[in-house]
């Protein structure tokens, strides 16, 4: 047989098992990660690709292998979710790094974390003054958490006793010059209602709108295609 077949079998094979295992082991390889993730991430794809392209490598040795390493961070999490005590030896817990505006110095050394990278993350969140906040955490995945002082709190409506609308999600119904239908359904709204608002902004072709967008108060957000304006229409008039 072939080396190139044999390496194209192997991998297909190789990614086949990867995309089962990461579909069991489920979203905590993805978006927030521990180091503890971070690592078994890169040992999976380093087993995988050994598969792949080691030919003088046991194939099914390997996939065992590559089982054992997804299987493990199952468990993992089934324990964590079950023993807390569990999941602070394996997530580890969130260290506090500024209380009442101090500088905590000596739990920013036990997680290696440098008073340059603290003010790094605090200016990344548009905090400027360690005076400003009363608590500063670490977390498990390495991103800072913070709690303002309450004076440098910014005011929000609930604060000045001023009654809200309802704001939920907003629904699109034009993407990439695509009508989607069953958005419109979903509205029970038709698309002769849609091309007549449209209208109100001379825009007669669908394909020349890249994004419309309806919020729950009756605006539609119409994006135009190219260097175009984009318009805010009041469906209620």
């Amino acid at each position: 047989m072939s080396i190139f077949l044999v390496v194209f079998l192997r991998s297909v094979i190789a990614f086949v098992v990867l995309l089962v295992l990461i579909r069991l082991i489920g979203k905590q390889q993805m978006a927030e990660l521990t180091f503890f993730e971070y690592i078994v991430g890169i040992t999976i794809g380093s087993i995988a690709a050994t598969i792949s392209v080691q030919l003088n490598q046991n194939t099914l040795a390997s996939l065992v292998g590559l089982a054992v390493w997804a299987f493990l961070p199952i468990l993992m999490s089934y324990l964590s979710m079950h023993n807390v005590w569990f999941r602070k030896i394996i997530e580890g817990e969130a260290t506090v790094v500024i209380e009442n505006g101090k500088i905590l110095e000596e739990n920013l050394a036990k997680i290696h974390f440098t008073i340059d990278e603290l003010l790094l993350e605090l200016r990344s969140k548009n905090i400027f003054k360690v005076a400003d906040v009363e608590f500063a955490l670490i977390e498990t995945n390495g991103k800072l958490s913070v709690q303002l002082k309450s004076q440098k709190m910014p005011l929000t409506p609930a604060d000045l006793h001023l009654a809200t609308e309802y704001a939920g999600l907003p629904t699109v119904l034009i993407n990439d010059g695509i009508l989607l239908k069953d958005a419109l359904k979903s509205l029970n709204l038709t698309q002769a209602w849609l091309m007549h608002q449209l209208a109100k902004q001379n825009i007669t072709d669908v394909q020349a709108v890249s994004l419309a967008q309806l919020d729950t108060v009756g605006n539609l957000y119409v994006d135009l295609k190219g260097d175009n304006y984009y318009y805010i229409i009041n469906t209620a008039n």
